[in-house]
């Protein structure tokens, strides 16, 4: 919502966040960059209501969980039981990462509420590990069902996602999240990192859409997830298709232009040459299949520079594969 001055409508919402339900993202945040009642003069206002956004959301999910953030002090418990009655069904409590217990009464009504909660330890690269131990400890005892170590200003760099939720997956009994931005041009790599030291939650955002340089993107997380045979409930072409006709769209608009290269990431994920793209398209289109298929088929087959010849080959075997199913 920051990204787009908080004008996403429920349309725009109901478009978005069917096609992640349908992708398979396991938890979708939704609502104001400040997190639940927002919509301030200090912060932004929105065109609509929280209430209203979660409403539009909830009609359309069928599996995902549907989450807001909430930051006390910005919103409050009666705020969450809003939600809630509107069809959230899960929370990320959000404090600075050294003051955790502003967020008991809040994580504490969560629970009573039956929301799966989770607590988010902001901007954590300014504590040390200790204290952040410490802090998520507190988090842990209020009742919540995960804790994020937010690397709100994307200042970490691997070592430091590393060093950290290392340190909270040995002193925790409750699952681990990360949460990056992109701003060191990190925001995948640090992922890697948390999942490596034992997160089992990680963030993104369809096209790395987010605050500032963005967060960690999404499709390109789940096709490095795929290359590593990370196990995980998302596909990546329905995640690529929610970007591209679900969410762009809706940026285009609104008169943005949003800086994305799916191009690029389905070949570095199958592994061929950028001298394909452009046959692959052509071939797609003259033999009506998808042109993901057909770049990956050719990576399976190891397809070099100069072998261009084997695309047209390729789409015809997946037209005719398609036509006999």
């Amino acid at each position: 919502m920051q990204t787009v001055s908080h004008k996403f409508s429920p349309e725009d919402i109901i478009s978005v966040v069917g096609a992640l339900d349908k992708a398979g993202i396991d938890i979708i945040e939704i609502g104001h960059g400040d997190g639940l009642t927002g919509s301030t003069i200090n912060y932004g206002f929105s065109e609509h209501s929280d209430y209203d956004l979660i409403k539009a959301a909830s009609s359309v999910i069928t599996k995902s969980k549907l989450a807001v953030l909430l930051v006390p002090g910005i919103g409050t418990v009666e705020d969450m039981e809003k939600a809630k009655e509107s069809g959230i069904t899960a929370i990320r409590i959000a404090t600075h990462c050294t003051e955790a217990d502003v967020a008991e009464q809040h994580i504490m009504a969560a629970k009573d509420l039956g929301l799966f909660t989770v607590g988010f330890l902001m901007m954590a690269h300014l504590t040390d590990v200790d204290r952040l131990v410490e802090e998520a400890l507190k988090m842990e005892s209020y009742g919540a069902d995960v804790v994020y170590a937010t690397d709100s200003a994307g200042a970490m760099l691997p070592i430091d996602v590393t060093e950290k939720i290392s340190a909270l997956k040995r002193n925790l009994k409750i699952p681990i999240g990360h949460h990056s931005h992109n701003n060191l041009g990190l925001a995948v790599a640090n992922s890697l990192a948390a999942i490596e030291a034992g997160a089992t939650y990680i963030d993104g955002s369809l096209s790395g859409l987010g605050a500032g340089a963005g967060n960690t993107s999404t499709e390109t997380l789940i096709a490095v997830l795929n290359r590593m045979n990370i196990e995980h409930n998302a596909d990546l072409y329905a995640a690529m298709d929610a970007s591209t006709k679900g969410l762009i769209p809706v940026l285009e608009a609104k008169g943005l232009k949003p800086q994305t290269n799916l191009d690029a990431m389905i070949m570095g994920y199958a592994g061929v040459y950028s001298s394909f793209m452009l046959h692959a398209k052509k071939a797609a289109k003259r033999f009506d299949v998808d042109v993901r298929d057909i770049l990956m088929e050719l990576g399976k087959r190891k397809a070099v520079g100069g072998q261009e010849d084997w695309i047209i080959e390729v789409a015809h075997e997946l037209s005719l594969e398609a036509s006999n199913k």
